[in-house]
């Protein structure tokens, strides 16, 4: 999955924890790269805990879940987007085709085809 703000992709991870953070925009589980972290405030776009106004939220299993206050919840049941505004434009609504193509070619690469 790519990073929802610019778009890089997650390479094989490094033992420990993951420096890529996640969070929950309309609805869907995103990625936030390390650079994109450091640019600014990337928790601006991220939905909110009803409960606790976290942005820590997680999408797993069908449900949203707060990772601060514990609150599990459907997808739809009252996320609070930052800013009362519209949803982010670039969040998580697009296909990635580049990935696409590459794991096409891995796939013809392992089994050898041409």
């Amino acid at each position: 999955m790519p990073c929802y703000r610019c778009g890089v992709r997650q390479t094989d991870p490094e033992r420990g924890k993951s420096p890529w953070r996640r969070g929950v925009i309309r609805e869907q589980l995103v990625l936030i790269c390390p650079a994109c972290q450091e640019s600014g405030d990337w928790t601006a776009d991220l939905e909110r805990c009803a409960q606790c106004r976290s942005a820590h939220l997680i999408r797993r299993l069908g449900q949203v879940e707060c990772l601060d206050c514990g609150l599990v919840r459907e997808p739809e049941a009252n996320l609070i987007p930052v800013g009362g505004g519209e949803a982010d434009p670039r969040a998580p609504a697009r296909t990635d085709t580049a990935l696409a193509d590459e794991v096409g070619r891995a796939l013809d690469r392992l089994l050898g085809r041409r």
